[in-house]
């Protein structure tokens, strides 16, 4: 039986909290599940140090992702070479493992236009910071591979649990339900849309339920398992471009986790969550749960951790590095892109910045 074939309220799961096997480990080679923990490694290190850079004033407002490696590396590594992924604003270690240099992530964060191009081949679209506006982006890139006759690549769309209390959800899944469009929709259930608690987005048992309504497969995974998510993530990217008879394409799946710090740099928690939430939580960390599994299963140890260790922070501090020694943009740089032409208004936005700019010079705008 697919893993997929189950009911959308039936959590699944891989590994236990102490890294015990509960469910069957999927069919990933060695070495891929090493470069698995390594990349949950970088992630949690780089957003350790990203988070540093903000408090330093060296990065703009920046969104943690720790606790959430799970999701997003067990995910990102199910995705084939030609598929797409389309992302919010949270997944630099998902787009890390797609090829997305982590100096691109970081001059995004740094105010860099250049941080939204995105790697030649690599398949990613840019962050989305609006809530769930890349949703019917991605129920149309997905159609327009079915009209291409491309349907064995698949579309893989992140969002928070926020988003699906947003018409942009309910439109791009009711699309991706009509037109059967090869799209896995992968909602990062982290339990908090900033301050607004899960149980005030919806009165729905789950958010996975939520398929139903759109004639779609739903599947709720534990996300912070990422043997369970690569599991639940390969098997939906499969029935997207190879469905068998009566098998609809898009899948949506409920990756069940948790933010262990704030929404966004400019976000303060405490006022909203308690320590005992966030230490229950950080009780099932996936990657000292991945860990755990891979040392019981001989396919980690001290030696090759303190190897792994090392090259993440050496890796973390280059990528500081090359990103602080780029050039700063000229601050009028933000008036060219949103528009293929100025409209009246932006461009009486731009002439008053401009004069500003000749008032006070770099040093009114830039500040190393």
């Amino acid at each position: 039986m697919s893993v997929l074939q189950r009911d959308p309220q039936d959590q699944v799961r891989v590994l236990d909290e102490d890294g015990s096997v509960v469910g069957d480990v999927p069919d990933i080679d060695d070495e891929t599940m090493v470069e698995m923990y390594r990349y949950m490694r970088l992630a949690r290190h780089f957003d350790t140090r990203a988070v540093s850079l903000q408090r330093q004033g060296r990065m703009g407002t920046y969104p943690p992702l720790s606790g959430q490696e799970g999701a997003q590396i067990g995910s990102a590594v199910a995705l084939a070479e030609d598929d797409w992924m389309v992302p919010s604003y949270r997944e630099h270690g998902a787009a890390l493992v797609r090829g997305l240099p982590l100096k691109q992530t970081l001059l995004y964060w740094m105010g860099h236009e250049k941080g939204n191009k995105m790697p030649e081949g690599a398949n990613i679209f840019p962050p989305a910071v609006p809530i769930a506006s890349q949703i019917p982006h991605a129920t149309g890139a997905g159609w327009a591979l079915k009209l291409r006759g491309e349907a064995d690549k698949a579309v893989m769309c992140y969002f928070g649990d926020g988003a699906t209390s947003e018409g942009d959800f309910h439109e791009g899944l009711n699309f991706a339900g009509v037109f059967d469009t090869p799209n896995v929709f992968f909602c990062n259930n982290n339990q908090w849309a900033i301050s607004v608690p899960r149980e005030r987005q919806t009165a729905s048992e789950t958010l996975a339920q939520k398929a139903v309504a759109y004639g779609i497969d739903g599947i709720q995974v534990d996300g912070m398992d990422p043997l369970a998510v690569y599991a639940v993530t390969q098997a939906a990217l499969d029935k997207a471009k190879n469905p068998q008879e009566g098998e609809c394409r898009p899948t949506l799946i409920e990756a069940v986790q948790y933010r262990f710090g704030a929404h966004t740099t400019a976000d303060d928690p405490t006022v909203y969550r308690d320590d005992e939430e966030v230490e229950k939580w950080k009780a099932k960390d996936p990657i000292p749960r991945l860990e755990a599994f891979l040392r019981e299963t001989g396919r980690l140890d001290d030696e090759a951790v303190d190897a792994i260790e090392a090259s993440v922070k050496e890796q973390v501090a280059d990528a500081i590095e090359a990103a602080e020694s780029d050039p700063r943009p000229d601050p009028s740089a933000m008036f060219e892109y949103a528009y293929d032409e100025m409209t009246p208004e932006v461009r009486a936005q731009y002439e008053e910045f401009e004069a500003l700019h000749e008032k006070f010079g770099d040093e009114g705008f830039l500040r190393e």
